[in-house]
C-alpha cells in the first residue's frame, strides 16, 4: 500500500502541506462504471469541502 497519498484539490478538508492527502482511508471510483482506461475516468469520492 502507498505510505503517501497525494492531492493538489487544496479546498478539500484531507488535503495537507506538500499535495498529502490525510484521510484515513481513500475511495476512487470509475467515472464510466467500474473499469477505467485512463486516469481521466476516475474520481476521488473522499473529497470532502474544507470549511
Amino acid at each position: 500500500m502507498a505510505r503517501d497519498v497525494l492531492c493538489n484539490v487544496e479546498s478539500c478538508k484531507y488535503w495537507d502541506e506538500g499535495n498529502k492527502c490525510i484521510a484515513d482511508t481513500i475511495y476512487v471510483i470509475g467515472t464510466e462504471g467500474e473499469k477505467a482506461s485512463d486516469v481521466d475516468e476516475t474520481g476521488c469520492k473522499t473529497f470532502e469541502l474544507r470549511g
